[in-house]
């Protein structure tokens, strides 16, 4: 098939590169020449395992191009992906002027059939929004399908390849068909392919994330618990964890979750119920939990330096919201930075691949390492704000001769409690004794 992609960010270069990879000719656009270029000449855009190699084995056969123009990039498509931001607005809300205004354009230049798909997350009613867009100046016959990403950072070229399910929201049989045959490559092991109504495909995605998110702050509620009652997490975690109506995944408490996803999609879905008169209150819950959650390490950090932390300097591991990626958006590492910074401390961080992207947020009030050992030199302590799986062996006998002291405030839990104390360090993590 011939495939156009608007939209090179995260979810379109991911999408783009995979289709490609099953053999279909994608074309991506987007209104950045320069990140055009870059992609054009095979420079990535984006930090993703895996993906590299395959973005340039479709670029170097010719089945991925890119450009700058949507009338050229859509010219032989059947099927147009929308995969555009829909940043928060101040109340919340997903703002919808992208997606809308590429519909509006779109709704100019169509001349024959083809299938307009939302990869974005969107509300609940946002096909309809399109669909009356494009026919606001297009009278042809078009359908808009819902097509919701569930694509996780760090593993999304998996994800993508062998999904656990595919969601498509479509009226239209013909729509139908041609998604269907698009997705029957990933599915081959017998993964389903959902077919429902729009509305259903839309809310589906917020409603996983959303679900995702609450069970982090469950655990992060329960990791709270066990610190004022003497009880270890990891062993409430295993035995709940156990029961498959539960399940092990997305049980493991920290400083809270971040990215481009769960806080967006909560805040959306908060904001969607509002507008239908329904107050979804565990959803509130969920996101007050998280905010309180980035900064749970803080008062330990201050109780330890007797609620002084003017002079203190701190090595931080870990930036990124998460492992395996360069995103920094809503990271816990971020908020850290800024109560340390407020108290009068100072940091050294070092994280495998985010470092320049939050050097364009922090710029030079802190300082940045080459390596997990390089910012350790004359801290007063250490902390962990990522799981990166290269912290979780380190030289601790390397690391005590960097150290001012062996202190450790460990928001991931990446070590056994009992052991690392043994060794003579002050350790801190979350919900163990």
């Amino acid at each position: 098939m011939k495939i156009a992609v608007v939209g090179t960010g995260y979810v379109g270069l991911v999408s783009g590169t995979c289709f490609a990879e099953t053999g279909n000719k994608v074309c991506c656009i987007d209104i950045d020449q320069r990140k055009v270029d870059k992609l054009s000449k095979g420079e990535i855009t984006i930090y993703e395992p895996g993906l590299e190699k395959i973005f340039l084995r479709n670029l170097n056969e010719g089945r991925l191009k890119f450009t700058t123009s949507l009338e050229e990039g859509i010219q032989d498509a059947a099927i147009i992906f929308l995969a555009l931001p829909t940043p928060p607005g101040a109340d919340g809300s997903a703002d919808l002027k992208y997606v809308l205004g590429v519909a509006d354009h779109l709704g100019k230049i169509l001349t024959d059939y083809k299938v307009i798909v939302d990869k974005s997350t969107v509300p609940v009613g946002t096909a309809a929004k399109v669909h009356a867009a494009i026919a606001a100046n297009y009278s042809g016959e078009f359908d808009v399908v819902s097509n919701p990403e569930f694509l996780r950072e760090g593993v999304a070229v998996d994800d993508f390849m062998k999904p656990d399910r595919v969601v498509i929201g479509a009226g239209s049989e013909r729509a139908k068909k041609v998604m269907g045959e698009l997705y029957a490559p990933y599915v081959r092991q017998g993964n389903p392919v959902i077919f429902m109504d729009e509305k259903s495909a839309e809310l589906t995605k917020y409603a996983a994330n959303s679900f995702l998110a609450t069970k982090i702050s469950f655990m992060n509620e329960v990791a709270q618990l066990c610190e004022r009652l003497g009880a270890d997490v990891d062993m409430v975690r295993r035995g709940i964890g156990s029961d498959d109506r539960i399940g092990k995944r997305f049980l493991f408490p920290g400083i809270g979750y971040g990215g481009s996803c769960f806080p967006k999609d909560v805040q959306a879905l908060i904001k969607s119920s509002e507008e239908v008169g329904y107050d979804f209150q565990i959803l509130k819950a969920v996101e007050d939990v998280n905010e309180k959650q980035k900064l749970h390490l803080i008062p330990k950090i201050k109780a330890y330096f007797n609620n002084d932390l003017k002079g203190k300097h701190f090595a931080l591991w870990g930036l990124a919201f998460k492992p395996n990626t360069d995103d920094i958006r809503e990271a816990p590492a971020l908020y850290l930075i800024d109560a340390l910074l407020e108290a009068g401390a100072t940091v050294a961080a070092f994280d495998p691949e985010a470092i320049e992207n939050v050097r364009g947020v922090v710029g030079d009030k802190i300082t940045y390492g080459k390596s997990q050992y390089s910012v350790l030199s004359k801290a007063d302590a250490l902390i962990i704000a990522t799981e990166w799986s290269e912290f979780r062996n380190p030289d601790f006998d390397f690391m005590e001769q960097l150290l001012n002291a062996k202190v450790m405030f460990d928001g991931r839990n990446l070590f056994d409690a009992d052991q690392i104390r043994e060794s003579g360090y002050h350790y801190v993590s979350i919900g163990r004794p």
